[in-house]
């Protein structure tokens, strides 16, 4: 059993103040892996605290020199990939090749763009020619506090430190208690990176206790949330008294809008993205929306692909995909299949409960649903499983009309060989992100969405400009 009890804070790891323990289950076994501390309202003040009284130095830092931090943090976390991957497969069931590539790959690779961003991002720059002795000059909004999820640990936890740190911020960091063994080998990165005192600071603890604490601090001045809609409103309401900034990664409920002229390895794609981290990612393509032409053949291709799809210990290598997270996460993805066939969808691949040969252990089958209508409790509800809900239209404007017709705005996917029809559905599309033809975005594009799916943008340049005030100068002397 791993013990993992102390907080970071102030440039030291230390014992919690008001600390309960809090084991941490390995969802591939429902067995406790690890015991952590939630911490209390001191541990939190205490964060804070060494966090507020880090900041004038670190503000007062030169870019250079916070980027050649950033640049040993790069380094230090490439040193530690195996721990990390090792950890998150443990703590949340992503297979360990999965780990090892995509859950680590994705720090790697946003880190390496905030380097590239924060060197070519205007700190200080004229306002324009019209006004010579005008500045706008970037600076740090505070104090942060960054609560991160539990499906894509290092991707959400770097997205957050990268930027905020390079800004000039001191931050607190709140991982989820689900997933909170990488965040304490991230601090260990941290501390090898040689920052000042309470630049980086970490508590864990639950939602109810440290997050709603850090939502509310009046010496926190922003909070970066990535979760699920409704806390994220929570967080918005609790940091309404003292006006701080909030940034909100949440829900989606992608559609993924498959025409007749797609090309052939466009239902593959769809439903291996689908079925990725167990569908557990906000971003995931959970609406196949297809043309009435093919849509037979793309409901059996669909179903012959999710029948491929593996179920495997997150433990063991190669392709599978690994267990959901949680008993109560298994459970709600139990009763939203169930819902499904209540409300007449037709279920082609998977179905309720344990795939064959699994009697314990969060796993799911790889499901997938035909002939759903836009207003079935599984068109609407974020799943958060591996769960494909496949619904068809007569026309492109049907599609438009289907794919809008959600709260959520996160990401959006067109399959069309039509450039004219892929640019069109890009306008009018309303989410945060559309991907095409399974082209990935390219390096420091923003992530994130709209309505919904929260607000702010994360990643490169964006990312850092959600991180800084804006200050205007006039009267600026010639240097």
């Amino acid at each position: 059993m791993i013990e993992k009890r102390q907080f970071y804070i102030n440039g030291a790891w230390v014992a919690p103040l008001a600390g309960k323990a809090h084991e941490v289950i390995d969802p591939s076994t429902e067995e406790a892996c690890a015991v952590i501390s939630l911490g209390g309202e001191e541990d939190t003040n205490a964060a804070v605290a060494a966090a507020k009284a880090a900041l004038p130095g670190w503000m007062a830092t030169p870019v250079e020199d916070r980027i050649a931090a950033l640049e040993r943090i790069y380094a230090a976390y490439k040193a530690r990939g195996e721990d990390l991957a090792q950890a998150m497969s443990m703590e949340m069931g992503a297979p360990i090749d999965m780990s090892r590539s995509s859950q680590v790959g994705a720090g790697i690779w946003h880190l390496k763009n905030f380097i590239k961003a924060a060197k070519d991002f205007p700190w200080e720059a004229p306002l324009g020619d019209h006004a010579p002795n005008d500045r706008i000059i970037h600076e740090a909004v505070g104090v942060c506090a960054l609560i991160t999820p539990w499906n894509w640990p290092m991707n959400q936890i770097t997205l957050k430190v990268g930027a905020a740190l390079v800004a000039g911020n001191t931050m607190v960091l709140k991982p989820s208690e689900e997933s909170p063994l990488d965040a304490m080998i991230f601090a260990e990165i941290m501390e090898a990176a040689d920052l000042p005192p309470g630049v980086f600071n970490l508590v864990n603890g639950d939602g109810a206790g440290v997050g709603s604490q850090l939502s509310s601090h009046p010496d926190v001045d922003m909070v970066s949330f990535t979760g699920s809609t409704r806390a994220g409103r929570l967080i918005s309401i609790a940091a309404a008294d003292t006006l701080k900034r909030v940034h909100l990664e949440l829900g989606g409920k992608g559609a993924n809008l498959v025409f007749a002229d797609a090309d052939e390895k466009a239902v593959k794609r769809g439903v291996l993205h689908m079925m990725q981290n167990t569908g557990q990612s906000c971003n995931a393509p959970s609406r196949m929306l297809v043309e009435a032409s093919v849509y037979d053949r793309v409901v059996e291709e669909a179903a012959a692909m999710a029948d491929k799809v593996t179920v495997g210990p997150a433990s063991e290598e190669g392709r599978h995909i690994g267990p959901v997270v949680n008993g109560s996460q298994w459970e709600k993805i139990q009763g939203l299949i169930e819902k499904g066939i209540e409300e007449g969808a037709r279920l082609v691949a998977g179905g309720p409960g344990r795939p064959e040969g699994f009697n314990k252990g969060f796993f799911v089958r790889p499901t997938v649903f035909a002939d759903v209508t836009n207003d079935m409790t599984i068109a609407q509800e974020e799943i958060f499983g591996p769960v494909l809900s496949i619904l068809k239209f007569e026309t492109e404007e049907e599609a438009i009309q289907i794919a809008n017709d959600t709260p959520y705005g996160l990401t959006n996917y067109v399959q069309s060989q039509d450039g004219a029809r892929r640019n069109r559905l890009a306008r009018v599309l309303r989410s945060g992100m559309v991907e095409m033809n399974g082209e990935g975005r390219g390096a420091g594009s923003p992530f994130g969405g709209m309505k919904m799916s929260g607000n702010g943008r994360e990643g490169g340049s964006w990312g850092i400009h959600d991180f800084v005030e804006v200050k205007a100068v006039s009267g600026w002397a010639a240097e």
